[in-house]
C-alpha cells in the first residue's frame, strides 16, 4: 500500500512537470502556427503538412519497433535487471540505426515518386515541396534515433528532463516564427530547414542528459540474437497496430489531398494543431502513468494495474472534456481569434478531431496493458485489422462525393469498434472485467458528458459571437464540466480526496 501510494505521488509529480512542458509548448505552438500560416499562406502551409505526412507514412515501420523498445526497457527496469537493461538499450540503438537506413532508402525512392507523380501540388511549388521532403526525412531520422533515449527517460520516470529541455525547444520554435519573415530563400524551404535544426539540437540535448544520468545509456554494438529475435517478434505483430494508426492519420490526410487539394489539408493541419495542444495534457498524463502500468504487470501486482487502467481511462477523458468543451462550444470564434485567416472546413475538422481524441482517450490505458503482456499477436490482428479499414472506407466515401470531414467521422466510428474489441481481447489476456469497465468507465463518462454539455451548448446557440459571449460560454462550460465530473464522475472516496486537498491548499494560502 505504501509502495502504491508513493507510485501515485510520483505519477502526480511527473504529470505536473509534463503539464508545465505542455503549457509552454502549447502557447508557443498556437502563436507560431498563426504566424507561420500567415507567413506561408494557406497553400504552402497545407503543402508542408501533407508532405510531412508522406514521411510520417513510413513511421509505420518505425512505430512498431519504437513501441517494442519502450516496452522492453520499462519491463527490464520493472524487473530490476541492470545487465538486461544495458543489453536492451544497446540492442535498441542498433535496431534504430539499421531502421533509419532502410527508411531513408524507401522514402528517397517510393516517397519521392509518390510526391512528384501522384500528389496534388501546384507545379510552381513542386521544387519547394521536394526540399521540404528532404528536410522532413532528416528530422524524422533524428527523432527515430532518439527513441531509445526518450524511452529510458520515461522508464526511469525522470519527467523533469522533458520539462527543462522543452524550454529550449519552445524558444527555438518561437525564434522560427520571427526568422521566417526574414527568410533569405523560399519561405517554405527555410521553415523546413529551421524545424530540422531545432529537432537536431533537441536530440543532442536528450542524448547528453541520458549519458550523464543513466549508466545503461552508453552504446555498445550488441547483436544478441535471442534478444533481437524477441524484440523483432514483438515489433512484427505490433507493426499491424502501428501501420493502421499511421494509415488512418497520414493516409487520411493524403486522401483528402487527392480529392480536395492542399487548401483543405491546411484546414486539417489547423485542426490537428488545436488537437495536439489539448490532447497533449492527456498524453502527458499517460506518459507519467504508462511506466507504472508496465512495471506493475512485470512485478505481478495485477490489482494495482487494474486500478490504474480504470482510473487512467476516466481521468484521461475528464481532462479532455474539461479542455475540449469550451472549444467545441466556441469553435468558430476561437479560430477567428487565433487566426487572421480561418481556412474553409477548419471548424468542423476541429470539432471532429476533438471528438475522435475523446473517443481514443479511454483506450490508452488498455493499449499500455496489452503491450505490457508481450502477447500481442491475436490482439493486433483483430484491433489492427479494424483500424486499417479507416483508409479504404474513407477513400470510397470521398470518391463517391462525401465531404472531406467524412475521414474523421469514419475514424470516430471505427474507434468505438476498436474499443469493444480491446475489451473482449483483454478479458482473456489480463483478466479484465468487461462489465466492470463498462460500468465504472464507459457509462460513467457518457453520463458526465451529457450533463456537462447541455447547458453550454444551449447558451452558445442563444448568443451572438462576441468576446463577451465567448467568455460567458467558456465559464459556463468549465463550471458544468467540473461539477459533472466531481459529482457524477467521481466516487465518494475521490470526492473526499479532492476536498481534503482543496482545504489543505486554502489553509496554506490563508496562513500566509
Amino acid at each position: 500500500m505504501n509502495s502504491n501510494s508513493a507510485n501515485n505521488k510520483r505519477i502526480a509529480k511527473n504529470t505536473l512537470l509534463l503539464y508545465f512542458r505542455m503549457l509552454l509548448l502549447m502557447v508557443v505552438s498556437l502563436y507560431t502556427s498563426r504566424v507561420v500560416l500567415n507567413a506561408l499562406g494557406v497553400e504552402d502551409f497545407g503543402i508542408y503538412n501533407v508532405v510531412g505526412g508522406v514521411v510520417a507514412m513510413f513511421s509505420v515501420i518505425s512505430g512498431s519497433l519504437s513501441a517494442a523498445i519502450s516496452r522492453f526497457i520499462t519491463f527490464e527496469l520493472g524487473r530490476g535487471d541492470g545487465a538486461g537493461l544495458k543489453k536492451t538499450f544497446s540492442a535498441a540503438v542498433t535496431i534504430q540505426l539499421i531502421l533509419s537506413l532502410v527508411i531513408v532508402v524507401l522514402i528517397e525512392t517510393a516517397g519521392v515518386w509518390f510526391l512528384n507523380a501522384k500528389m496534388t501540388i501546384p507545379a510552381d511549388r513542386l521544387a519547394a515541396a521536394n526540399w521540404v521532403l528532404q528536410f522532413s526525412i532528416v528530422t524524422f531520422v533524428i527523432n527515430l534515433v532518439s527513441v531509445p533515449y526518450n524511452a529510458t527517460i520515461i522508464a526511469h520516470e525522470r519527467m523533469s528532463a522533458f520539462a527543462y529541455i522543452s524550454i529550449f525547444e519552445a524558444a527555438g520554435k518561437l525564434a522560427i516564427a520571427f526568422l521566417i519573415m526574414a527568410s533569405p530563400v523560399d519561405r517554405l524551404v527555410f521553415y523546413a530547414i529551421l524545424m530540422c535544426a531545432v529537432a537536431v539540437s533537441v536530440r543532442l540535448m536528450y542524448g547528453r542528459y541520458c549519458k550523464k544520468h543513466f549508466s545503461e545509456c552508453t552504446y555498445r554494438f550488441n547483436w544478441d540474437k535471442e534478444l533481437l529475435k524477441r524484440m523483432f517478434g514483438f515489433a512484427g505483430w505490433n507493426f499491424i497496430g502501428a501501420s493502421s494508426s499511421v494509415l488512418r492519420d497520414q493516409g487520411g490526410n493524403i486522401v483528402i489531398n487527392l480529392f480536395a487539394g492542399p487548401s483543405v489539408n491546411a484546414a486539417r493541419g489547423i485542426a490537428f494543431q488545436v488537437n495536439n495542444a489539448i490532447t497533449g495534457f492527456v498524453q502527458n498524463f499517460m506518459t507519467a502513468l504508462n511506466p507504472q502500468i508496465t512495471k506493475s504487470y512485470a512485478s505481478g501486482d495485477r490489482e494495482y494495474m487494474m486500478t490504474l487502467i480504470y482510473q487512467g481511462a476516466r481521468l484521461s477523458f475528464y481532462m479532455l472534456l474539461l479542455l475540449s468543451l469550451p472549444v467545441l462550444a466556441n469553435t468558430h470564434y476561437v479560430l477567428s481569434l487565433w487566426l487572421k485567416t480561418v481556412p474553409e472546413h477548419a471548424v468542423l475538422f476541429v470539432q471532429l478531431t476533438l471528438l475522435f481524441a475523446m473517443s481514443e482517450s479511454i483506450s490508452n490505458p488498455l493499449v499500455t496493458a496489452m503491450l505490457a503482456t508481450g502477447r500481442i499477436r491475436n490482439y493486433q490482428i483483430v484491433v489492427g485489422g479494424l483500424q486499417m479499414m479507416n483508409l479504404p472506407v474513407s477513400y470510397v466515401l470521398l470518391r463517391y462525393g462525401c465531404i472531406p470531414e467524412t475521414v474523421l467521422i469514419v475514424a470516430v466510428c471505427i474507434s468505438q469498434c476498436c474499443l469493444a474489441a480491446r475489451l473482449l481481447m483483454l478479458r482473456g489476456m489480463i483478466g479484465l472485467s468487461v462489465r466492470k469497465y463498462l460500468r465504472n468507465v464507459y457509462a460513467n463518462i457518457i453520463s458526465v458528458t451529457v450533463v456537462a454539455a447541455v447547458v453550454p451548448f444551449a447558451v452558445a446557440l442563444r448568443m451572438e459571437e462576441t468576446f463577451i459571449s465567448f467568455i460567458i460560454v467558456t465559464c459556463v462550460a468549465l463550471c458544468c464540466s467540473f461539477l459533472s465530473v466531481f459529482y457524477i464522475g467521481c466516487n465518494r472516496r475521490e470526492r473526499d480526496f479532492v476536498k481534503a486537498k482543496a482545504k489543505s491548499v486554502i489553509r496554506k494560502i490563508t496562513n500566509k
